[in-house]
């Protein structure tokens, strides 16, 4: 493994980390047995929750001995990366739609979140799920919370299922990018005052726009005067959503193009959406999908804002194979003429699980694929 021959880097003491991972995790086979005997009624939910809670103590351990410097829940208690969160919302329920999402091999299950009345984040569900995590979790590490971006609940109000429930409650666009935004400050400042100094921003959306594989909005690369208004909005309600948050909270974001099961959603690189996302969006750091040529180059990279970071995500979670070394540490040198290698970190292209079903690979292979990753960073910026 070849070493970096460039200057000392800066202490990374807060997130992004060198070496960080996206947030999710294969669901143990204990957790998944006891999701599936709820599911049968046959325990109950507070026996559900005690396998939860047992889960990711242990998988807290296993992150801190792996290293990490912030930890996750794994989102262990959740069953999609976006849905769960869409649902703890005051003003929202849960529906099931004839169709789920559309990936490149297969379909997602099929439900939705669609409004029932003004939106709240008030006693969001995820709170106390935070609370549990940092209870349990080493002081020397910092826990991230994930949560979906606010552009990923707008899009998913503004799908053609849920459309007319929407506007019942939201006639306007801009009455619905505010309403989201007011929901998701709540939750945010609550996770805050539970001790939270650091929440993530899952964001798909941004895919979506560029893809070249878009099941949802076949026709959006032909639309470039709606893809103006999206790009907009997106980068909109992320911005209310997250301003005038205190000073010591850091929010970063995660762009990617799905994950699901191992398979993948969208496809196209950065070029058209980097502005406004890497030059407006008033994030900390961008956790950006890299581990196939679905992404792009790193050319748009330059659009990045001088005080941001971006954490290249280039190595796959999608499956087990290990990458070459070599490889990966030319690529970040790469991604280095863009952005310098101070401002850059490493990590995972997605989380391992962001529903449910989990990515098709083994346990021993997350952990492998972790440690990888450490090894990679160190190697070109001598720590964490």
């Amino acid at each position: 493994m070849s070493e970096t021959t460039t200057k000392t880097f800066t202490k990374r003491t807060t997130s992004p980390f060198r070496y960080d991972v996206v947030g999710s995790f294969l669901r143990p086979s204990s957790l998944k047995r006891a999701r599936d005997q709820f599911a049968n009624h046959e325990i109950n939910a507070v026996e559900l929750k005690q396998v939860e809670d047992q889960s990711i103590i242990e998988l807290l351990r296993r992150e801190e001995n792996a290293g990490l410097h912030a930890v996750t829940d794994g989102e262990f208690r959740r069953s999609w990366w976006h849905l769960d969160f869409f649902w703890g919302l005051q003003g929202v329920e849960k529906v099931a739609l004839d169709s789920g999402y559309s990936f490149h091999d297969e379909e997602t299950r099929a439900e939705s979140a669609r409004l029932t009345g003004l939106l709240s984040g008030a006693n969001h569900p995820f709170v106390d799920h935070f609370k549990f995590t940092l209870k349990h979790a080493s002081d020397n590490v910092l826990v991230k919370q994930t949560i979906p971006a606010p552009a990923q609940f707008l899009a998913e109000l503004q799908r053609p299922e849920n459309l007319k429930a929407t506007q019942a409650y939201y006639p306007t666009d801009d009455d619905l990018i505010e309403g989201i935004a007011a929901a998701y400050h709540q939750v945010i400042l609550d996770l805050y005052n539970a001790g939270c100094r650091n929440v993530q921003l899952d964001d798909c959306t941004w895919g979506m726009l560029v893809s070249q594989h878009d099941g949802a909005r076949p026709d959006a690369s032909q639309d470039e005067e709606r893809l103006t208004i999206l790009k907009q909005q997106y980068v909109t309600v992320n911005n209310q959503a997250i301003a005038d948050l205190p000073a010591d909270l850091t929010v970063n974001t995660h762009i990617c193009r799905g994950n699901y099961h191992s398979t993948w959603a969208s496809a196209g690189g950065y070029d058209s959406v980097a502005d406004p996302l890497f030059s407006q969006e008033n994030v900390s750091a961008y956790f950006l999908e890299y581990d196939t040529e679905r992404a792009g180059g790193f050319e748009p990279l330059k659009k990045v804002s001088t005080d941001k970071l971006v954490v290249l995500g280039l190595v796959t979670s999608k499956d087990g194979k290990l990458e070459d070394p070599k490889v990966i540490i030319d690529r970040i040198h790469e991604a280095g003429k863009y952005v310098p290698l101070d401002r850059l970190c490493l990590s995972t292209q997605c989380g391992f699980a962001s529903t449910e079903e989990g990515n098709v690979l083994t346990e021993a292979q997350q952990w492998a694929k972790i440690e990888l990753v450490k090894k990679l960073a160190t190697a070109v910026w001598g720590e964490g």
